[in-house]
């Protein structure tokens, strides 16, 4: 059996997708972890799970579906229950002469097959897509034809008048029975914002509604609103799920939620706050698994890509990546420590307050109210002999002093910093208090980021952008001659969008003897600017638009996310 596993692996050598020394690496970290040769080749990042599923299939003799170009018609859906589905994660595609066809994950997971031939009394052919890809449609599909989806609940709310004003008095037991209405739409909202990849869930209350919003790749999406007097109860079940006071309404206050849904973990930060009509309330959804991304795949180009991972190897020194909230810092930062975590370092953070938790990693959450820190954390973390240490924030100059210090005493430093782009944190250093000759001495590089949405590989179609797009861009006829510009038609997979998923654009300033004078000197960043610009400094616009060329993202995109900080 375990041989019959493991051949899959020669179909992905054969069409060159995996070389013989990755296939070899791959199966010491499935011995090591003790996970599947399958996920192990996709952990690594040697294959995509389609590619991987494809190989299985053809070792097996299956069908392989890519369900995001798949349809499967509602008279389908229905032969098989909701509940079964869910629970197997099968979802049928099709019947022809009796015998259903069957999309699943595990060609060799024969108790479920046998399982649905006796629930379903039919001939089962199995058919094999990604798993992710299953949940995804399960979600899709069920969702439209069965009662339970949230449109269909905020409708029935809406047009009965049930009155919920009177649940936030009752004892908090009640919440738990699952079958309470409340309790569905508030778990209905998590899925449908888990399934649409939300990074945020807000709930805001206006005077005759509840507005709900998801932000999906950066951008706020409107859902229906549900009727305003849902919104105690909605934020009593919040704040039960968060274990946090459901009588306190005047403060602002702050929990979180762990869930299980669909076999993976979140957590949810859960953040209050007092307005003129009533609380509003903002769910973080933080994916333990998205944080296991690798330096490659947060999108540097090639030469950047190589003077990051030069920088991040070194024994000393500050790194500092800059941005505005919801570039990507924190997944930046956390993708470094994970090429670092090995059991050789000691590697300890600080955090306010820590959002993913890192095996083999000390993580520190600041806590004011005790007077913790960041900088008593930092001065107690050197007592514990770390060789790598990650502040979440230079906020003032004491933060400032002590991080340059154990930077100077041979710790490798990583932190964030609020600026617009690279050469403007130098000045902000100064501006808080930190004496120039301790900036230059210190710090050895700097890494402003912002995100920009990736094109849907689905509805990819060439494109012609628009000539002020062109001229903003500073695009001569010469690059625009081997440009490959695309946009997103909009389709499915993209929820119409035309964009699904983001990457990062970079400017990437490595402080060297000329630029460390400068700074000694106290020159205004614009000259900083220049000098880094002639050592080879891509800023944040060229480096996106080198992505727009490539027909990753649009000039538009690119344009309206970095375009003001880097004309001046």
């Amino acid at each position: 059996m375990a041989k019959a596993r493991g051949d899959f692996t020669d179909i992905l050598v054969r069409r060159q997708v995996l070389s013989p020394d990755q296939l070899d690496e791959a199966r010491g970290l499935e011995r090591q972890a003790g996970m599947k040769l399958p996920d192990a080749i996709v952990k690594l990042g040697y294959a995509s799970t389609e590619q991987v599923m494809s190989a299985v299939a053809e070792h097996h003799g299956l069908q392989f579906v890519d369900l995001t170009e798949v349809t499967i018609p509602p008279a389908v859906i229905e032969l098989v229950p909701e509940s079964v589905a869910r629970e197997n994660v099968v979802l049928p595609m099709s019947q022809d002469n009796g015998a259903l066809k069957i999309i699943m994950s595990d060609p060799s997971d024969f108790d479920t097959v046998q399982k649905l031939q006796f629930i379903l009394n039919k001939d089962i052919q199995p058919v094999l897509a990604p798993r992710e890809q299953i949940v995804e449609a399960i979600n899709r599909h069920y969702g439209q034809s069965e009662t339970e989806s949230v449109d269909s609940m905020l409708s029935e709310f809406t047009d009965t008048a049930i009155d919920f004003t009177e649940t936030e008095s009752t004892s908090g037991n009640s919440f738990e029975d699952s079958d309470a209405p409340v309790v569905k739409l508030v778990n209905l909202i998590i899925q449908e914002a888990v399934s649409l990849r939300a990074s945020d869930i807000h709930i805001e209350p206006f005077v005759d509604r509840v507005r709900v919003r998801y932000r999906i790749d950066g951008v706020l999406v409107e859902r229906d609103s549900p009727p305003r007097r849902l919104l105690a109860p909605i934020l009593s079940r919040i704040k039960i799920m968060a274990s946090i006071d459901i009588a306190e309404k005047r403060r602002p206050q702050d929990g979180r939620i762990k869930m299980n849904l669909h076999g993976k973990h979140y957590d949810l930060r859960l953040s209050l706050l007092p307005t003129v009509h009533g609380q509003s309330a903002v769910m973080r959804i933080l994916d333990r698994g998205s944080i296991q991304i690798s330096i490659k795949e947060l999108g540097f180009g090639e030469d950047d890509y190589k003077r990051f991972q030069g920088i991040i190897k070194r024994p000393n020194g500050i790194l500092l990546v800059t941005g505005p909230t919801g570039s990507g810092k924190t997944t930046t930062l956390y993708a470094a420590l994970n090429e670092l975590n090995r059991p050789d370092r000691k590697i300890i953070t600080a955090e306010d307050p820590v959002e993913y938790y890192l095996p083999g990693v000390n993580q520190v959450e600041v806590k004011h109210l005790i007077g913790l820190d960041f900088a008593r954390i930092i001065r107690a973390m050197l007592r514990q002999a770390p060789n790598i240490i990650l502040v979440g924030e230079i906020r003032d100059n004491e933060t400032a002093e002590i991080a340059i210090q154990a930077s100077l005493t041979g710790h490798l430093v990583f932190s964030t910093l609020h600026t617009n782009d690279a050469p403007s944190a130098i000045t902000r250093m100064v501006d808080i208090g930190v004496q120039p000759f301790l900036v230059a001495s210190s710090v050895i590089a700097i890494m402003a980021q912002r995100l920009v949405r990736i094109i849907c590989p689905k509805c990819k179609e060439p494109d012609e952008p628009p000539a002020h797009e062109i001229k903003a861009a500073g695009l001569t006829p010469d690059r625009i001659a081997g440009a490959a510009f695309m946009r997103g038609r909009g389709c499915t997979h993209c929820n119409h969008t035309g964009y699904r998923g983001r990457l990062g654009i970079f400017e990437l300033m490595k402080l060297n003897s000329t630029i460390r004078e400068m700074t000694f000197k106290r020159e205004p960043t614009q000259t900083i600017r220049r000098q880094a610009r002639l050592l080879g400094m891509r800023t944040l616009l060229e480096d996106g638009v080198n992505k727009a060329l490539k027909g990753i993202t649009t000039l538009e995109e690119v344009l309206s996310t970095c375009h003001h900080e880097t004309s001046g």
